[in-house]
């Protein structure tokens, strides 16, 4: 475990999102990652109130370094980052990690500092003016995860990902959010 994840070893490859990409990828990986609205919403649809969400890391620290740049942040600003495992009935679904900057904390009137439980979907997707600007795609490897993050989640194999940056009043954050196996039998 690594100072700035509980899921990673290393910091994972993605794959930048462009046309014909979307078309190699499995239907049901296609289905979740290129899913418009909350995932959160999704999963409550199916699942009802039973959504639940497990903090397995939040703390002030630096970001990878693509995460710095993608958000544009200076080598040494610490970020809020989040790490959670979404699950219902003891299904687990979602791994997610979220990069929150200070000025993007402020931005959002601190909602986004003190969510406790409550899956960011829930939140970002209630303002108004929330833009999607980027997204990228990973197949992460099960080496690529430490040990904790593998024993939590019951990775035995590879899993998709995708990427997103999100600007709330023009302020910028990262959510990347795994697809777990029981997620990908959802339709």
């Amino acid at each position: 475990m690594t100072n700035n994840s509980f899921l990673f070893n290393s910091e994972p490859l993605w794959l930048e999102n462009h046309q014909g990409l979307r078309h190699k990828l499995p239907d049901n990986v296609q289905s979740w990652t290129y899913e418009s609205g909350s995932l959160t919403q999704r999963l409550r649809s199916y699942y009802g109130d039973a959504i639940a969400v497990k903090i397995l890391l939040q703390r002030w620290h630096k970001p990878f370094l693509t995460e710095r740049r993608l958000l544009k942040l200076p080598e040494y600003q610490y970020s809020l980052i989040r790490e959670v495992l979404l699950y219902a009935d003891g299904k687990l679904l979602i791994l997610a990690r979220t990069i929150i900057p200070a000025a993007t904390i402020k931005a959002a009137k601190n909602n986004l500092s003190h969510l406790g439980n409550r899956p960011l979907g829930e939140i970002i997707f209630s303002y108004p003016n929330l833009e999607r600007m980027t997204m990228d795609i990973t197949l992460i490897n099960p080496s690529t995860w430490t040990q904790p993050a593998l024993a939590e989640a019951a990775i035995d194999q590879p899993i998709w990902g995708r990427r997103t940056v999100y600007a709330i009043a023009h302020k910028q954050l990262l959510v990347s959010e795994f697809f777990l196996p029981e997620v990908l039998g959802i339709v």
